[in-house]
């Protein structure tokens, strides 16, 4: 579909919102979030969820070197240039460290609570200063950004969206919330159960519990954005490999030779998108699951996500009168 170049906070012209999700902590891949604004001259940013980030990395200090271990390898840092280097490829990963000496670095090991502890301290102020950025960023702007957690992050973290007074950052999580003066938004950052046991996962059953509770607010369906992170099942936009859950981690599962590919996604989201008829759904969850659907009327787009390499993938979706009128898919 075709895009057009005006802004939505003039009356009478089309409202460009710049979708993004599962951006797992990266540092560099929220930085080009925030630039969306005006790189893509939207009037919101939304964020789909799974802000967090997956591991920590302790960086020990041994003598005047560094040393640490990543995905099964060792890295020996012996100047200040290559632990800088070391700590940015962290940053693009979205992984959080410390840098710790021998002594500290024991009383962490083996206690998972002391561990779990760190992470999520590490996090939530990761996450603070995503907030501080992004209102900085954006002030004296008409745009918003709009964010909201995922299956994969804690309330705890999440906690950090409503501890300081917003005003360009809107926490839109299980919420109604305003796009513009005709157009609502309701955000839910649930998954369905997933292999890896995630802190914020729901029955299918449950998650349409919360849409229904959501929308007996919503005057008129047909002009609200649904932002429900978890994808419609068998759409397309859920298809992934399936694990096996009874080891760790997971892995995949295969026949003849060939990984198995399902749906991963919610019934309860693709029943809401048929029966209410929003604007258009928005959804993620799936990075490797890139692409749209249409149900009834409603078009359903995952714009994807590959995070870990700093390239955010994104989506442009232009709504006016609670249809929409263009869209298009970002990578970059």
């Amino acid at each position: 579909m075709g895009l057009f170049s005006k802004k939505g906070s003039r009356k009478g012209e089309p409202t460009r919102l710049f979708y993004a999700c599962d951006i797992h902590g990266s540092e560099p891949t929220y930085r080009k979030f925030l630039n969306a604004a005006t790189f893509y001259d939207v009037d919101a940013l939304v964020f789909g969820g799974d802000l967090m980030g997956k591991l920590l990395v302790p960086i020990v200090r041994d003598g005047g070197e560094w040393r640490a271990g990543l995905h099964g390898q060792k890295h020996h840092l012996t100047t200040p240039v290559e632990l800088a280097a070391f700590k940015k490829s962290l940053d693009t990963l979205g992984f959080y460290w410390f840098e710790c000496d021998r002594d500290e670095y024991q009383w962490y090991e083996g206690h998972q609570d002391r561990i779990d502890q760190k992470f999520d301290e590490l996090a939530k102020a990761r996450l603070a200063e995503w907030v501080e950025l992004a209102e900085n960023r954006l002030a004296g702007t008409h745009v918003r950004v709009y964010l909201c957690g995922g299956n994969d992050d804690t309330e705890k973290v999440l906690s950090a969206l409503d501890e300081v007074p917003l005003d360009r950052v809107v926490n839109c999580e299980n919420r109604i919330v305003p796009l513009d003066d005709d157009h609502t938004m309701a955000t839910i950052g649930y998954s369905t159960p997933t292999p890896w046991d995630t802190p914020r996962e729901r029955t299918d059953e449950q998650i349409g519990e919360v849409v229904e509770k959501l929308m007996a607010d919503v005057a008129d369906p047909s002009r609200c954005v649904f932002n429900f992170h978890c994808p419609p099942l068998d759409s397309g936009l859920d298809t992934c490999m399936k694990l096996d859950a009874s080891v760790w981690p997971p892995a995949p599962l295969t026949k003849n030779g060939q990984a198995i590919y399902y749906g991963a996604g919610s019934q309860s989201v693709a029943d809401a998108l048929s029966s209410y008829q929003p604007t258009v759904g928005l959804h993620g969850h799936i990075h490797e699951s890139r692409g749209l659907t249409k149900y009834g009327r409603t078009l359903a787009l995952n714009p994807g996500s590959e995070y870990g390499e700093g390239v955010l993938r994104g989506l442009i979706v232009a709504i006016k009168g609670g249809e929409v009128i263009g869209h298009q898919f970002t990578s970059g």
